[in-house]
């Protein structure tokens, strides 16, 4: 699924980035070589990084 239109980044590119680049999506766009255009992408993006971050952060739960 595409999270930005615009500049053509998919849900797992911007995952990916989220675990090698620190910063809010501006930030994670702009290391990816990419700027905000439209801007509708960031609320979405910003959620994205969170949680890939935070799951990023969290110990494995032991089965």
């Amino acid at each position: 699924m595409y999270v930005c239109i615009c500049n053509a980044i998919k849900e797992s590119e911007l995952r990916h980035a989220a675990r090698r680049i620190s910063g809010d999506a501006e930030e994670v766009y702009a290391a990816m070589g990419c700027q905000v255009n439209c801007g509708q992408c960031l609320m979405d993006a910003e959620a994205m990084l969170f949680e890939e971050r935070e799951l990023a952060i969290q110990p494995a739960v032991a089965a």
